[in-house]
């Protein structure tokens, strides 16, 4: 029988429920059970491709082509699995599913309502991926935190689970924090959060603390009592220097024990070894590898995120990790190099220099600025799906002596369309239909033998996932390899240009695909795995 983990969270967002879930799952995975993970989020929205990575973080893409909020990245990475897309579900999905059953009678006439209708089709959902697959345990993370009114429903609805016989234990994240006036940690908004939580019937198995610091016996002692818990079921998560390193501090609690324990299962084998080496391997790393990000996704008002480029960083993380360095990731607002050009010198202090993915026209020509000095300057260069399209759009003006040349997207009326919309999109735009219309989703790709690409891959064909609307237009590729940029990579029909090089770079790729997000901790992905590799030589000849 499959065993359901819930994770709330209480007191603020943004504790990182998508890291404990994620690490939850790792340790029982590497206890020998087979796990999977879905992330609840209570938003309107069908999916997470209309929203702006400054309003919600990353959007995660699926090998099967959904647009989902960040966190399933999280489960993807540390489980090493790929995750369909229907283990999102979002507020939107439930109500337009339900009301499509109404439409069509599904109900026999009775009064729709929240409960028990959209309760029923939440638990449907939740319950789907052991119906289709055997599972020991499903990771269910709800987004938001208690007390929010959007996800009163999804609450209920794990609520009802337990007492309709699934086997279901409930977590609960909660903010512990320091008040400097005072110097001590405070439990209380913890034991509100919690008493929130059984307001509206569920008790937690645990309570999992997030703090600066290990919570001490005190503090453990006092959210045990007023939360209606045993003391060793209060987990500390304090803060670490390294995400991946989670699932051992829970470990070093026994929190998979305690699991089982409840559950009455028996403890399978321990593969901890390998995962534990790593974690101790990255720790002892001192050379370090400096790496630029050049993008625009980084304030919303005053503050500054690094949640819209996660993946890119992670697989930065993954690649400098596999050759024995340190990264120290820089991020460049584009828009500073469109005020003041003779910023881009200061790339010369950059190892290597990365042009993520994004949309819109602010900061464009900052980026083209960013990447032909780092064509000019023999600075290693990586550009992924945008960064792709602009590199093509600056050697396009620079290289090939086509001035105007350009994106459609950036300027409509460019006689020389170097990028252009995929014919099947030109519709879809003009009827505003944007919500899942991108080409999404893994794609193959033919390789071109004896190029770079080929040899980091090692393979003649592969997949990598898709988030765009715009390709290399068809007419100026032979005017474009004329001049010595090589097209490393095409679709199977030859028509859409998946990967570029040049080779009289020391590593100049582009593509227009979005490998981070099938790179893993221990598993690179190739492409930023040859990109480390040419920065980690820049670096040693400074």
């Amino acid at each position: 029988m499959v065993n359901y983990i819930i994770v709330t969270g209480g007191v603020v967002s943004g504790l990182g429920k998508g890291i404990t879930t994620a690490s939850i799952g790792k340790i029982l995975q590497l206890h020998g059970y087979k796990v999977t993970a879905m992330k609840i989020d209570p938003y309107m929205n069908c999916d997470a491709g209309t929203l702006r990575p400054t309003e919600h973080g990353e959007v995660w893409v699926t090998e099967d082509g959904g647009e989902i909020d960040q966190d399933l990245g999280h489960y993807e990475r540390f489980l090493d699995i790929n995750i369909p897309k229907y283990h999102n579900i979002t507020t939107g999905q439930v109500y337009g599913a339900v009301i499509e059953k109404e439409r069509k009678g599904k109900y026999l006439g009775k009064t729709v309502q929240p409960i028990p209708h959209v309760t029923d089709e939440i638990k449907r959902r939740i319950r789907k991926p052991s119906q289709e697959e055997k599972f020991d345990f499903v990771m269910v993370e709800i987004g938001g935190t208690v007390g929010d009114y959007e996800n009163v429903l999804f609450l209920e609805a794990v609520r009802q689970m337990k007492l309709e016989g699934d086997k279901v234990l409930y977590f609960h994240v909660t903010y512990v924090p320091v008040l400097n006036a005072l110097g001590e940690a405070k439990t209380k908004p913890t034991q509100h959060s919690v008493k929130l939580l059984r307001e509206i019937g569920i008790q937690p198995d645990f309570v999992v603390t997030r703090s600066d610091d290990p919570l001490d016996d005190v503090r453990r002692e006092k959210i045990a009592m007023f939360c209606n818990i045993h003391e060793e079921d209060v987990i500390s998560n304090s803060d670490i220097d390294n995400i991946y390193a989670v699932p051992l501090l829970f470990e070093e609690q026994h929190l998979c024990k305690k699991i089982l324990n409840k559950l009455n299962l028996r403890k399978n084998h321990n593969d901890l070894k390998t995962w534990k080496n790593f974690i101790t391997k990255i720790k002892k790393f001192d050379k370090k590898i400096n790496i630029g990000i050049v993008g625009k996704y980084f304030d919303i008002g005053s503050s500054q995120l690094s949640d819209s480029y996660i993946s890119v960083i992670e697989a930065v993380k993954h690649a400098a990790w596999d050759n024995n360095l340190n990264p120290e990731v820089q991020w460049i607002n584009s828009k500073v190099f469109e005020k003041k050009p003779e910023k881009l010198s200061t790339l010369d202090d950059i190892d290597g220099i990365i042009v993520p993915g994004g949309f819109g026209l602010s900061g464009i020509h900052g980026k083209i600025e960013a990447i032909q000095y780092a064509r000019e300057h023999d600075i290693p260069y990586l550009g992924l799906c945008l960064g792709m399209q602009l590199a093509v759009v600056e050697y396009a003006q620079n290289a090939c002596n086509l001035k105007d040349a350009n994106s459609r997207e950036v300027d409509k009326k460019t006689t020389h369309p170097v990028i252009d919309f995929i014919p099947d999109q030109v519709n879809i735009i003009q009827d505003s239909r944007y919500g899942a219309t991108m080409r999404l989703g893994a794609y193959p790709a033919v390789l071109k033998k004896g190029t770079l690409v080929q040899k980091l891959y090692g393979k003649n064909k592969i997949y990598e996932r898709h988030r765009h609307r715009y390709e290399v237009n068809p007419k100026y590729v032979d005017i474009l390899e004329e001049n010595d940029l090589v097209f490393s990579g095409r679709s199977p029909d030859g028509v859409l240009m998946e990967f570029m090089e040049l080779p009289s770079h020391p590593y100049f790729v582009a593509t227009q695909a979005h490998p981070e997000f099938k790179s893993r901790p221990m598993k690179p992905s190739p492409l930023f795995d040859g990109f480390i590799k040419a920065a980690k030589k820049k670096s040693l000849r400074k």
